[in-house]
């Protein structure tokens, strides 16, 4: 007797959005609805696991290649299936969230892909989840345009021939939707919410442009939790009656125990991968994390003086070219997040100049492509992985054999001469507030300081500032890191902000909330897992 049809699923407190019937249509929400159904169980067993995984860190203070899987490393003889060609030059890549603005900039900037982010740079607001989708149905229907109700300015797609390829991303496991709820009162996981309505809605029509549903996958912790993706793949592809291995999925190695686990995670989604990415934020807060009672050894310096250049930052990044070239995949390199001033020059000419050569190293590397975050970088990154690939697709064929990584080098912390600052406490805390103000209004990409920033940098804001203050650091001016000097200048930063924006705009913003918050996420003796978790409970929309 087969399984009974999943209950349909219930939109639970959500106000009605515009054309939204046309994304959650009932076929939308009954595939969903399935893959909760056979996938939500599976991914409950691997979140447990992480909490397992993270105990024995914690009594180890270590980490090491996986013994059981070392005949998977060790046979040379597999590789990924070969890229489609939408996917085979992907040498430089834009990101951002999925509002119409930034959908047709996106598509438009020159890039050979737009990372389309459901994740870290879009605060999971129903408004954000539904409409976004909508907005990438409309883009590849063309039936999309935008005009600024500020400048007057509209924008529109150019033909389709010189639009990026999109590849999306859905919202990490850890993640529910509160707003689709099945027949228990369960919530939908996020990630399969964003997959099944995007996937649902434009495998077939993508198929029909020539290209495919091409997906990130977001905050990976194992090979297992690639393999839980390989089997939604599979069973996403026979239910809408499409080839197998149309699919394909780039990983996010943006934690530390998935750097231990690459090659592994390439061989379980082998018919549907199409290469790792290197995450620079993310995976610091995962270092912090999961080393977080680890000892001084593990304690990080000021953010930004933690370069792609730091010794275990390069044994991850070379290990990552090496680990998806000797397997036929593509390697992509990290973001360049800086947003140009219409204001000062001085600053561009500088900020490009460092751009430059950041490209330059990863392209020599031996890198296939990078990641920016606004359209006047593509020109600049483009122009360094020109240089070294002209008219090649990619460069593959550069095994990077010289490269040999032990399992201490990647969590040799202590190897980097640089130490926390007051300096980076302060900038912390006015990152972290500023972000997090921004995220309660819905946005996930902010721009602050000249830098684009998402959901990664207010993680490794809070994460610092707790490592700091439990391992009891001293700063260079003598004073402690503690939870009372956070305040302070938690304290300090909110009246600045107050006088730099006026009463009216700070009462209108959410700034009291984000400093609080900030604080509860930075304080308490209980380390959150992760910051959107408490924050989507004060999420509104």
């Amino acid at each position: 007797m087969s399984a009974p049809a999943p209950s349909p699923l219930a939109i639970v407190a959500a106000e009605p959005l515009p054309r939204q019937d046309e994304v959650l249509t009932d076929a939308a929400l009954a595939f969903v609805a399935e893959l909760h159904q056979r996938f939500t169980p599976r991914r409950d067993e691997l979140l447990a696991r992480r909490g397992e995984r993270r105990a024995e860190i914690a009594r180890t203070s270590s980490l090491d290649f996986l013994p059981e899987t070392a005949a998977i490393r060790e046979d040379d003889s597999w590789k990924v299936a070969p890229a489609p060609a939408a996917l085979n030059d992907r040498r430089v890549e834009i990101t951002g969230p999925t509002d119409q603005k930034m959908t047709i900039n996106a598509l438009n900037s020159g890039a050979r892909v737009w990372l389309a982010d459901f994740e870290d740079a879009s605060a999971p607001t129903w408004e954000n989840v539904v409409l976004g989708q909508r907005n990438l149905i409309d883009a590849y229907t063309r039936n999309i345009d935008f005009t600024d109700p500020k400048s007057g300015k509209s924008y529109a797609l150019k033909d389709n021939a010189e639009l990026a390829t999109v590849v999306m991303r859905p919202r990490g496991w850890h993640l529910e939707e509160r707003h689709l709820r099945d027949a228990d009162g369960n919530s939908v996981p996020g990630a399969l919410v964003d997959f099944g309505l995007y996937f649902f809605h434009n495998a077939k029509r993508l198929i029909e442009l020539g290209k495919g549903p091409y997906f990130y996958l977001p905050k990976t912790e194992s090979h297992l939790e690639a393999r839980l993706w390989n089997e939604i793949f599979v069973f996403a592809q026979d239910y809408v009656g499409i080839e197998q291995g149309t699919v394909r999925a780039t990983v996010l190695i943006e934690t530390i125990t998935a750097a231990y686990e690459m090659e592994e995670i390439l061989y379980e989604l082998r018919e549907h991968a199409a290469g790792l990415n290197a995450g620079r934020w993310d995976y610091l807060f995962s270092i912090v994390k999961n080393f977080r009672d680890g000892g001084a050894k593990f304690v990080l310096p000021d953010r930004n003086a933690v370069t792609m250049t730091a010794p275990f930052m390069r044994a991850y990044t070379e290990l990552l070219v090496r680990t998806c070239h000797k397997r036929g995949a593509h390697a992509i390199g990290g973001m360049a997040a800086f947003i140009p001033s219409r204001r000062d020059a001085e600053v561009n000419k500088v900020a490009f100049e460092k751009v430059k050569a950041d490209k330059d190293r990863e392209a020599g590397d031996g890198f296939d492509g990078s990641w920016v975050a606004h359209p006047d970088l593509v020109p600049i990154a483009m122009a360094s992985f020109d240089a070294v690939l002209g008219e090649k697709p990619n460069q593959k064929e550069r095994l990077r054999e010289d490269v040999s990584v032990a399992a201490g080098d990647l969590i040799a912390i202590d190897s980097l001469d640089a130490k926390p600052t007051y300096g980076g406490l302060v900038a912390a805390v006015q990152v972290g507030t500023r972000y997090i103000e921004a995220w309660l209004r819905g946005l996930g990409a902010v721009a602050i300081f000249n830098l684009m920033e998402d959901a990664a940098t207010a993680e490794i804001s809070r994460s610092q500032i707790w490592q700091w203050i439990n391992a009891g650091v001293v700063f260079e001016n003598g004073e402690k890191a503690t939870a009372e000097l956070t305040r302070r200048i938690a304290a300090e930063e909110l009246g600045k902000i107050r006088a730099e924006i006026g009463e009216e705009a700070f009462a209108a913003g959410k700034w009291q909330q984000a400093h609080d918050l900030l604080l509860t996420v930075s304080l308490d003796a209980d380390y959150a897992e992760f910051l959107t978790l408490p924050a989507y409970e004060q999420l509104v929309g």
